[in-house]
């Protein structure tokens, strides 16, 4: 044992040749992507077609590999093609040269608009690309860009993938790429230089030739023809005789309604400054061949007007300043602000003098006195006027937010009936301006839950809007909103109706805000109608004045109609819309029991003909048809109802939260039916009353028909007679409707208690306002100011017809109906949609400023027109546009035009009228001035087809891209060598 142990105790270390270098570990990881993308073999496609790099769909995979701790990504850019059927070509395909060599050729997608740099410079279809992965790693040393390009070599070769593979090296914002393409027995060395300054001797095309043909080192002579396609760019950026026609609004200036040159309620459109900050007219010669052109140090044969292709693209200005998504996002801003009111306007605003208060106390004190006062003197709403002068007169005329004059035109725009008398009629005032009721643009409040837009609401949010905008941001905001609190307080004081809202119960498909308006017009309408009635009043057999609006709906329906929404209420009477939130209103139903007991009627029990024989009826309002009451025989007749209460819909949600808090008990479940019956027990007094000596049978035939059921049955005598009774429904032993019918006692619907307090009601509607933030109030009307913007986006695109445009509103349209219907939309999904609206507006504006410089108005002929309204819409939509008919065609004569301009007026030289009035040559000669400024941008290509390294060996593509500009000089060239024998 000890033997065999001492010569392994001479070996002290063993090194194993077989385990895999770092690099060998890279290779085998890139040749592992190779094969797991199926880039193995040669895959050709269709011959390119004209504009597909453009036009067609590229896509791109990644995966990520490492050299040892250092991470690269792999990255795979093609063009999706269909790629021509293998089958019976496998013979021919053994010696066709790789795809990406042939397509080094192809002069169909010379200088593509938009692509990758390596499908500009190679025009390859397909191609790879390592690159470090960290965006700030680079390859920057001479040994490890070698060490890359042989991995890269040894791997394809391995694989015997014939797609190109590039290595980025040096800073990513050079993109300098080396790379390389094998076939069978050939191959394609891709190589490129990158200089800040071009060398004077390759500033022409002369230069570039002997560069390409010294690097070809092609051994024949005469050497084949070098096949050249080149463009010059020239950039227009001063468009001198067309100043951006859109000044921004001069604030100072109010006359005669309008603030800045914007009438209330129109929001502002179109950009402050040009959308469009530079035009690039690109010059191309596509087919060429050396010798036919001169283009060296002292003279060129390259004239752009002589160019037989000429296209064109517009540079963007970046984020132009654009009113109305300034005006939008401002408004936004509010949305964010935390104080309140009172903060903003100052505290010192509702402080009170001590002597003004002893003079209200001392008005307040009067009202016990005997002496008569006349009461409207001491009103709230004068208490208010009284605090409204005391706000002024703290706050100084210089402090107030709000200038007078600007207020006041305000308050007219949004209350025109406080222009005359105050109208005691409250009609809703429309204007011709907005669309009609019916039309789809109208109807938008509905999908954004925003207001009509001829409402007092919309109204408000678009003078907010402005005031934010141009009067005092905040302040003025807030100052506005208490102005406009106390004019809802002195309508609801004085019984003037609110303008500008439909009437009606509250809309529940508007924002809350416009429902609470309503809220508040129902309260003044209600409020009206029982003043009237009072004065109108003479004795009790008037039946037509009451609390509500019931005289005014029913004269209004007719005797088929009437209680026909009520027939369709099946459940329990009219549903939970109609009762009122108090809890107590069930129980004290009955305000005048004395008076009743008067007239001999105890109960309203079954109502026998001598209990019935002293009662009055009352408050009737018509025969129903030929109906009889079951008992008596006498005419049915259809009672003066009360309406039931509007509801907003908070109001409706914190109801259901009662209701559902009353839980599943039998004893919850009866006080909830209850609650839900107010309706039903005031419509069953007022039929009482209205109808002495009916029964419950009565009763049900007119308010829910379908709950009497009728059959035809032979009497004694064998007649066919009707008989009546009651569904099953009504025979449910406790039924809500037997009950409410034995508790409900016959009184007429003017002395019954109120089922819509309107005076709690408009209370809680006033306080409510009160209270609201800007914050608040800016997200109650956010949705009423996208709306407006929508329609003010919709109606100037009609102006100008851009088919895209159509297709963004109508997303917009899509996108904000689903954001806006939350109760509380997310403030990151409300500023896209303004981002959205700001692009459009900045889209409409850019077609506006090339519509005025390509002077489409101005065309005579109409063919011409159209040609140019085309090239507008193309120059908006598409990356690039070709001229038809280059420097001669209608759009070209207008470019060259404009480039002439500029240079004229670039050099301070005479415009083109005044050379022609110049006297001898030598004169114009002298103040001749070039057409077109120097190009900014040089690209040549240059092509041939040469045996290389050796005269008998495959003639392969060689390329050379080059582009020359005032800071760059690039050259990319591919040059393909015969590998077979070398």
């Amino acid at each position: 044992m000890a033997a065999d142990s001492e010569p392994e105790s001479e070996v002290f270390e063993i090194t194993d040749f077989t385990t895999a270098s770092e690099w060998e570990r890279f290779i085998s990881k890139v040749e592992e992507v190779l094969n797991d993308w199926k880039l193995i073999g040669n895959s050709l496609g269709k011959p390119l077609e004209k504009g597909i790099f453009t036009s067609g769909t590229w896509e791109e995979k990644s995966d990520e590999i490492s050299f040892a701790d250092f991470k690269f990504s792999v990255t795979h850019h093609y063009l999706v093609q269909e790629f021509t059927d293998k089958e019976g070509k496998d013979e021919l395909l053994e010696d066709v040269i790789p795809q990406s060599m042939q397509d080094l050729l192809c002069m169909n997608n010379d200088f593509p608009p938009r692509a990758h740099c390596l499908v500009r410079w190679y025009g390859l279809r397909e191609f790879l690309v390592i690159a470090p992965a960290a965006h700030s790693d680079a390859v920057l040393s001479e040994s490890k860009c070698n060490l890359l390009l042989s991995s890269v070599s040894i791997a394809l070769g391995n694989t015997g993938c014939q797609v190109p593979l590039f290595v980025q090296i040096h800073h990513k914002w050079r993109r300098m790429y080396v790379g390389e393409c094998q076939g069978p027995g050939v191959r394609t060395d891709f190589e490129m230089v990158h200089l800040r300054k071009v060398p004077n001797q390759y500033t022409h095309l002369s230069g570039l030739l002997d560069i390409f043909k010294s690097k070809i080192g092609c051994p024949l002579t005469p050497l084949p023809p070098v096949s050249i396609a080149i463009r010059f760019t020239y950039v227009l950026q001063d468009w001198q005789q067309y100043f951006w026609p859109q000044q921004p609004p001069d604030i100072d200036a109010l006359v005669g309604g309008e603030v800045g040159g914007l009438e209330f309620g129109k929001l502002p459109f179109g950009a402050c400054e040009d959308p469009i900050s530079e035009l690039h007219l690109a010059t191309t010669w596509p087919h060429l061949t050396e010798g036919i052109i001169v283009d060296n140090d002292v003279y060129s044969d390259l004239d752009p007007l002589q160019a037989p292709h000429w296209s064109v693209r517009v540079r963007k200005a970046d984020n132009p300043q654009c009113l109305l998504g300034d005006f939008v996002t401002e408004f936004f801003k509010i949305c964010r602000r935390k104080e309140s009111t009172d903060e903003i306007l100052g505290r010192s605003t509702f402080e009170e003098e001590g002597r003004e208060v002893a003079d209200i106390s001392h008005a307040l004190s009067k009202l016990t006195e005997p002496a008569p006062v006349p009461i409207h003197k001491l009103s709230v709403s004068n208490m208010v006027h009284t605090a409204k002068k005391k706000i002024r007169k703290h706050r100084g005329v210089e402090e107030s937010p709000l200038n007078n004059d600007v207020l006041n035109t305000i308050l007219l725009f949004l209350f025109p009936d406080a222009a005359s008398e105050r109208p005691l009629d409250g009609t809703t005032t429309s204007t011709d301006n907005n669309p009609a009721s019916e039309s789809e643009d109208y109807n938008l409040y509905n999908q954004f839950k925003s207001a009509p837009s001829d409402s007092l609401t919309y109204k408000l949010a678009l003078c907010l809007c402005m005031i934010n905008f141009y009067h005092g941001g905040l302040k003025g905001v807030a100052h506005l909103w208490q102005e406009f609190v106390l004019e809802m307080r002195f309508r609801w004081e004085n019984n003037f109706l609110i303008p500008g809202l439909a009437s009606g119960p509250p809309d529940l498909r508007c924002c809350l805000l416009h429902q609470k308006l309503q809220m508040l017009n129902c309260c003044i309408e209600r409020k009206k109608a029982r003043d009237e009635g009072k004065k109108t009043s003479t004795s009790d057999n008037v039946t037509n004045t009451y609390s509500g609006d019931a005289g005014k709906t029913g004269d209004q329906l007719g005797p088929d109609n009437l209680k026909d929404t009520d027939k369709e209420k099946g459940e329990v009477g009219k549903s939970w819309d109609s009762w009122s939130d108090s809890e107590e209103e069930f129980f004290e139903c009955l305000s005048d029991t004395e008076e009743l007991k008067g007239n001999g009627q105890e109960s309203g029990k079954k109502g026998g003909p001598k209990e019935t024989a002293n009662l009055k009826p009352e408050g009737r309002l018509y025969q129903h048809g030929n109906l009889m009451l079951l008992h008596n025989g006498e005419p049915l007749y259809i009672p003066i109802t009360q309406e039931p209460a509007p509801m907003t819909e908070d109001l409706l949600e914190e109801q259901s939260e009662v209701l559902a808090k009353l839980g599943t008990s039998a004893e919850g479940a009866h006080l909830r039916a209850r609650m839900q019956s107010a309706c039903l027990l005031s419509d069953m007094e007022s039929f009482k009353a209205a109808n002495p000596g009916c029964c419950l049978e009565d009763f049900v035939r007119w308010y829910s028909p379908r709950d009497y059921i009728e059959e035809e049955v032979i009497d004694e005598k064998g007649n066919m007679v009707l008989k009546g009774e009651l569904s099953a429904r009504m025979k449910i032993p406790s039924n809500m409707w037997v009950e409410a019918w034995e508790t409900a006692k016959p009184i007429p619907a003017r002395r019954q208690r109120r089922l819509f307090d309107d005076t709690r009601e408009a209370e809680k509607v006033l306080h409510y306002l009160a209270i609201q933030k800007p914050a608040d109030l800016a997200r109650h009307l956010l949705p009423c100011v996208v709306h407006a913007a929508v329609l003010k986006v919709k109606e100037e695109e009609t102006l100008e017809n851009i088919s895209s445009v159509k297709k963004i509103i109508k997303q917009i349209i899509s996108h904000s109906s689903k954001v806006l219907h939350f109760p509380s939309p997310e403030d990151k999904k409300l500023e896209e949609i303004i981002h959205q609206i700001t692009n459009v507006e900045a889209l409409i504006a850019r077609a506006r400023s090339l519509k005025a410089k390509f002077g489409t108005e101005k065309c005579e002929q109409e063919e011409e027109k159209e040609d140019l309204e085309r090239f507008v819409s193309c120059l908006l939509e598409q990356p690039e546009v070709l001229v038809t008919g280059a420097g001669r065609g209608h759009a070209g004569r207008i470019i060259h035009k404009l480039f002439v301009n500029a240079q004229r007026a670039a050099a301070m030289a005479p415009p083109e009228e005044e050379l022609k009035r110049l006297g001898s040559p030598e004169e114009r000669r002298q103040n001749l001035v070039s057409d077109f400024p120097p190009p900014a941008g040089r690209e040549f290509i240059l092509r041939t087809t040469v045996p290389r390294p050796a005269p008998y060996s495959k003639a392969l593509p060689q390329r050379m891209y080059s582009v020359l500009t005032k800071e760059d000089f690039r050259l990319a060239g591919a040059f393909s060598s015969d590998t077979s024998f070398f």
